[in-house]
């Protein structure tokens, strides 16, 4: 049986002026036409504002590159979803028949949508900045925890230890294609690892650096795969 909205609200910390956007909240597209992907995409854009604002205030000294990535770490599905399974968001979906017998209130996906939806139902209902508050009390964990020294590292580290998190095989790097004369040769490279069928291409003028940048491509894939 599901729970009614208000529960979760409570849980949540939170009072609906409009208790029905809420609802429509939880409600999955496999529903019908009146379902929460509008809500979604609303909160999806303010909760990526309200992190970036965060970290480019919490970490004056990194720069975009970190800030991305730090930002990446918590906006993605798989932070979503154990957020929203904290809060047993998923007792309060409103699925569809052939989403509930697929155990749809279990999968990341469903659950980081609903989630992101909440935080647009919360805009229409009271406006960015209660949004914004409710955002970083939710997050407050996560943002604690986070060092700006753990994205400093160069690409290809963190995508070892990101496969190693995983107990995946490491990298692969295949050297593709050599260019031009010995003073000044461009390299190619390409990118493979255990966890997706993609792969990432880059180019520099060292081995070295071409295998670098198509760490970085294939870390920025994941994470935005992720999300």
């Amino acid at each position: 049986m599901i729970k009614k909205p208000e529960i979760l609200a409570k849980k949540l910390g939170l009072t609906f002026q409009n208790p029905g956007l809420l609802s429509v909240a939880l409600t999955h597209r496999s529903v019908g036409a009146k379902n929460n992907e509008r809500l979604e995409y609303l909160g999806d854009s303010v909760l990526g504002f309200v992190i970036a604002q965060k970290l480019y205030e919490s970490f004056p000294e990194a720069g975009e590159g970190v800030l991305s990535r730090l930002r990446a770490s918590l906006v993605n599905q798989n932070s979503l979803a154990e957020l929203a399974r904290q809060h047993n968001l998923g007792e309060y979906l409103i699925l569809g028949s052939g989403e509930l017998k697929s155990g749809g209130f279990r999968r990341d996906s469903i659950l980081s949508d609903a989630l992101e939806a909440i935080m647009g139902a919360l805009v229409e209902d009271q406006g960015v900045e209660a949004c914004r508050t409710w955002i970083l009390e939710l997050f407050a964990g996560k943002l604690a925890e986070l060092k700006a020294d753990d994205w400093v590292k160069d690409p290809k580290t963190r995508l070892q230890e990101l496969m190693q998190a995983k107990r995946k095989p490491l990298p692969i790097y295949e050297l593709v294609a050599m260019s031009g004369v010995d003073h000044a040769q461009t390299f190619e490279v390409r990118c493979k690892v255990a966890v997706t069928d993609q792969v990432s291409l880059a180019s520099g003028i060292s081995r070295k650096k071409a295998e670098q940048a198509a760490a970085e491509k294939m870390l920025n894939l994941l994470l935005n795969t992720d999300k």
